[in-house]
């Protein structure tokens, strides 16, 4: 390995290039934020699990939509049958939203929202519910997701195609800036790109050139990079090589940090730091024995914290077979508390400092992702690589290669490809030779949360109601507002927020600007 600069490569935490972390004093001045991604059936049931949650020391909020609200429907139309509630909270009117955040005082917690392709609506909503409690929006804390880019290439969770939907996201940025300004207008996830199967360089190199992208956008709707990379954050898996995954962060910090310097032109060094949040990998997860993923979840959650992260969510135990239970979420909850104090890894600044494999490591990942920086320039940038399909088509190509190593044993999987239990075995029973005690890693998986089927009756009930008590006159005339805004070059955030104030519903919104845009349609890869 070739001898560091220290200076150049490295530097003192808290400075440029911020490789070994954003804060001077990292986890010894303050502790990552606990934020435990929640969100099923009801507001209702939902706001019940934050509760219980914030009540065992979880220290930020982090909301889980449902597949229905994701994707700009109402909870009664007939294409989100059976949806209703599933994988997240149904969220379809301001209604809604006031139950989602019953007596929690929204000046006080720090909310993330993982919402896209109708972020702007379910901010709005947010926004309108703030005002209600009293709170100046100038003063809420949070961060909502709005990262289109990697709904086109890994999620799935789109709707319009790609430059409106960069436009409402460049709408959201200006809105935020002037209205919001402690809010982080986007989150741009590579996340679900290695969920998808991409690897620790692509994740890297896809996620700052989408972040690029964006900026592009900011810069070309009259924002500064300096004025509005401050309210930019990121979102990173966190995967079982140990050391990797260290690495990776360290070189998504430098190289953000190179790009606005260098790209951008930026002087103040807060706009050159990359804030991240980081979840532990749902893909790692295993339904065979399951009780394995708290030793899998534990690894991750400390390489996201000896990486440098800021906000972490730890996955429960149990999510590779239903979504997670009380217990299941309070184990995770606790995974974090136990990292952070009993470990004794936050009384140093910067614990892997000094190691060469980290050093090696995180200049081969700066080093490849640079090199996709540079091959995605040459075809004319992200949008129109995501066009072309070459993303989403590297990203099939390394889950390929990820599950043949697999099938090949050369990556082993405890209790999938080796280690498994005897056959006939219930998940997470004992193998042959061990003894079963009590609620030890071995016993029968515990019960799984599961959905009541009611759901979706009564939130249909309840849509019925909240519809026939508003004034349908103003609705009409605030949606054809709407309409007129996105026909035109509005800020369409002020007329979404007029229009859910009046009790327009997120469907309602999402339908309009659908008659006005149009819908995507994906370019196939095969």
């Amino acid at each position: 390995m070739k001898k560091i600069d220290y200076l150049e490569n490295l530097g003192s935490p808290g400075e440029f290039p911020f490789t070994r972390g954003v804060q001077p004093t990292m986890y010894r001045g303050r502790l990552w934020t606990m934020r435990q991604y929640a969100g099923f059936g009801t507001a209702e049931e939902t706001n019940k699990r934050f509760k219980y949650l914030l009540a065992h020391g979880q220290t930020g909020l982090s909301v889980a939509f449902d597949l229905p609200t994701q994707m700009g429907y109402d909870s009664d139309h007939p294409m989100v049958a059976g949806e209703v509630g599933r994988v997240g909270v149904a969220i379809d009117t301001l209604e809604d939203m006031e139950e989602l955040f019953r007596d929690i005082p929204l000046d006080k917690v720090s909310t993330s929202m993982t919402i896209n392709a109708t972020a702007a609506i379910l901010l709005t909503l947010y926004r309108a519910v703030a005002e209600k409690q009293g709170v100046d929006p100038s003063r809420l804390r949070g961060t909502i997701q709005n990262d289109i880019l990697k709904e086109y290439i890994a999620r799935g969770t789109y709707i319009y195609p790609i430059m409106p939907s960069l436009r409402i996201v460049t709408d959201l940025f200006i809105y935020c800036q002037k209205e919001m300004p402690n809010w982080n207008v986007i989150s741009v996830s590579g996340y679900h790109m290695r969920e998808a199967g991409c690897t620790a360089i692509q994740e890297v190199a896809f996620t700052l050139l989408d972040a690029m992208t964006y900026l592009d956008q900011a810069i070309a709707s009259g924002l500064t990079a300096e004025s509005i990379a401050p309210q930019i954050s990121f979102f990173f898996g966190v995967h079982n090589d140990f050391l990797e995954e260290i690495s990776k962060f360290r070189a998504a910090r430098r190289l953000w940090a190179r790009i606005m310097k260098e790209r951008y032109g930026v002087t103040n060094e807060e706009a050159m730091k990359l804030r991240f949040h980081s979840q532990t990998a749902g893909v790692s997860l295993t339904a065979q024995q399951p009780k394995n993923n708290i030793a899998r979840v534990t690894l991750q959650a400390l390489a996201a914290v000896l990486g440098g992260t800021q906000s972490l969510h730890t996955n429960s135990f149990d999510e590779a077979l239903a979504l997670p239970t009380e217990e299941s979420a309070r184990l995770a909850l606790r995974t974090q508390q136990v990292i952070a104090h009993e470990s004794g890894v936050t009384n140093t600044i910067d614990p892997v400092a000094g190691s060469y494999a980290i050093e090696k490591l995180t200049d081969e990942i700066e080093k490849g992702a640079r090199g996709y920086l540079e091959k995605i320039a040459k075809m004319g940038g992200m949008v129109r690589a995501i066009e072309k399909g070459f993303i989403q088509q590297e990203i099939q190509n390394a889950a390929f290669a990820y599950q043949k190593k697999i099938e090949e044993k050369s990556q082993i999987v405890v209790g999938v490809n080796e280690f498994r239990d005897a056959v006939g075995a219930p998940l997470g029973a004992p193998t042959e030779g061990m003894q079963s005690h009590g609620d030890s890693l071995w016993s029968q998986a515990a019960p799984l949360h599961k959905i009541d089927p009611s759901i979706e009756k009564r939130q249909k009930e309840k849509l019925v109601r909240y519809k026939a008590k508003r004034d349908q006159k103003k609705v009409d005339a605030l949606l054809k507002n709407l309409k007129d805004g996105a026909e035109g070059k509005e800020n369409l955030i002020p007329l979404i927020l007029d229009a859910v104030k009046n009790q327009a519903t997120l469907g309602e919104i999402s339908g309009t600007l659908k008659e006005v845009f149009g819908v995507y349609r994906e370019n196939v890869v095969v």
